[in-house]
C-alpha cells in the first residue's frame, strides 16, 4: 500500500513543481528576449527532458552488463513514443473537456450558445500549425535515421552519435533565430507574478533563475521516485519488467512535459503546450540517441523495433493534420490510441 501512496505523492508534487516551473520558465524566456514558441520548444522542453537524458547517460556508462546498457536504449525510444502518443493525447483530451465545460457555462449564464471556439475547430493560427509541423518535419527523418541504425552493425556506427548532438544543435539555433524574427508580431502578455516574488510586478532576475533551478530538482527527484515506485507495483500487478519497462516507465518519465501541457492548456496557452511538447520530442529524438550510440551497441529487439513504427504513424498523423490546418482537440486527443495498439502489438511480441 506504500508503494501506491507515494505514487500518488510522486505525481502531486510533479504537478505542483510544473506549476512553479512553467511560471519560471515564462519569465525566463522574457529574460533572454525569445518568443513563445522558443519558450515552449526550447526553455520549457530542454529542462523538463534533461532529467531523463541523465538518465540514459547514467544507465548506458555505469551499466555493468549488456541487459543494463539497454536499458538506456529503452529510455531513448520510449520517450518519443510516449510524447507522440500519450502527451498529445491528452492534451487534447483536456482541451476537449475544457472547451466543453466553456460552453456549458455560457449557455448556463446566457440561454444561448457561445460564439467561441468548439471542439471541431482546428486549434490555433494557420501560421502556428505550419510551425509547429515544422518540429515534425525535423523529428520524422531524424527518428528514421535512429531506428535505421538500430537494425544494422557496423564499425563507425558510434561515431554517428555526434551527428545527432550536431542536429539537435541547429534546431536549437533554427527556432532561437525564428522566435526572435517573430517577437515583434507576437501580442504582450502580461505574466503572472513569479511565485518566489509574488508582490512584484518585475521579479529579479536571480528569483527566476532560482525559481527555474528549484522545481527542475523537484520535478527530477520526484519523476525517478515515481519510476522507482511502478517499477516495484508492476508486478505486484503481475505485469513482467519487461511491460512495465516498455509501457509504464516511459509515460513515467514523460510525466513533467505532460504536466506542463495540462498547467498550459489550463491557462489559455495552447501554443506553449503543444510547442512544449514538440520541442521535448526533438531532444528525446537527438541527445539520448546520441548517448545510446555512443556507448551501447545500439541494437534493437522486436519490441524496440514495433515501439519505433508506431511513433512514426502517431508522427505522420499528425503532420498531416497539422499541416492541412485540420488538427481539432477531438484528432489531437485520437493520438493516445496508437498507444493503446503499441500496447496490443507488445502481447504476441512479448509472448
Amino acid at each position: 500500500m506504500i508503494h501506491f501512496v507515494l505514487l500518488i505523492v510522486c505525481a502531486v508534487a510533479i504537478y505542483l513543481s510544473c506549476e512553479w516551473f512553467v511560471n519560471a520558465v515564462e519569465w525566463l524566456g522574457q529574460r533572454l528576449k525569445v518568443g513563445k514558441m522558443a519558450v515552449g520548444t526550447v526553455l520549457a522542453a530542454f529542462g523538463t527532458a534533461l532529467p531523463e537524458s541523465v538518465v540514459t547517460l547514467v544507465a548506458v556508462t555505469t551499466g555493468t552488463t549488456e541487459e543494463a546498457k539497454n536499458i538506456g536504449v529503452g529510455a531513448a525510444m520510449g520517450g518519443p513514443l510516449a510524447l507522440a502518443t500519450v502527451a498529445y493525447g491528452v492534451t487534447g483530451a483536456v482541451l476537449l473537456l475544457k472547451r466543453r465545460r466553456e460552453r456549458l457555462l455560457v449557455l448556463a449564464d446566457t440561454g444561448m450558445p457561445p460564439s467561441g471556439p468548439d471542439s471541431g475547430e482546428a486549434l490555433g493560427e494557420e501560421k502556428d500549425m505550419k510551425r509547429l509541423a515544422k518540429d515534425q518535419q525535423w523529428f520524422l527523418p531524424i527518428f528514421i535515421v535512429k531506428v535505421s541504425l538500430g537494425l544494422v552493425a557496423f564499425a563507425f556506427k558510434p561515431a554517428l552519435g555526434v551527428l545527432f548532438f550536431a542536429a539537435y544543435a541547429v534546431y536549437f539555433w533554427r527556432e532561437i533565430r525564428s522566435s526572435r524574427a517573430d517577437e515583434g508580431d507576437e501580442e504582450d502578455e502580461e505574466l503572472e507574478p513569479l511565485k518566489f516574488q509574488p508582490k512584484k510586478a518585475s521579479p529579479a532576475t536571480w528569483a527566476v533563475v532560482a525559481q527555474t533551478l528549484a522545481s527542475l530538482g523537484v520535478i527530477f527527484l520526484a519523476a525517478h521516485y515515481f519510476v522507482a515506485q511502478l517499477d516495484v507495483i508492476g508486478p505486484m500487478l503481475g505485469l513482467s519488467a519487461t511491460v512495465t519497462a516498455l509501457l509504464l516507465s516511459p509515460i513515467a518519465t514523460e510525466l513533467p512535459e505532460i504536466m506542463n501541457a495540462v498547467i498550459w492548456v489550463r491557462q489559455g496557452k495552447i501554443k506553449l503546450a503543444l510547442a512544449n511538447i514538440s520541442g521535448s520530442m526533438m531532444i528525446q529524438a537527438t541527445v539520448p540517441s546520441g548517448i545510446g550510440l555512443l556507448f551501447t551497441t545500439w541494437h534493437f529487439d522486436g519490441a524496440l523495433l514495433w515501439s519505433g513504427i508506431i511513433t512514426m504513424a502517431a508522427i505522420v498523423y499528425l503532420l498531416a493534420t497539422m499541416r492541412a490546418h485540420k488538427l481539432t482537440p477531438a484528432r489531437l486527443a485520437t493520438a493516445a490510441g496508437f498507444y493503446v495498439v503499441f500496447a496490443v502489438g507488445l502481447i504476441p511480441i512479448l509472448s
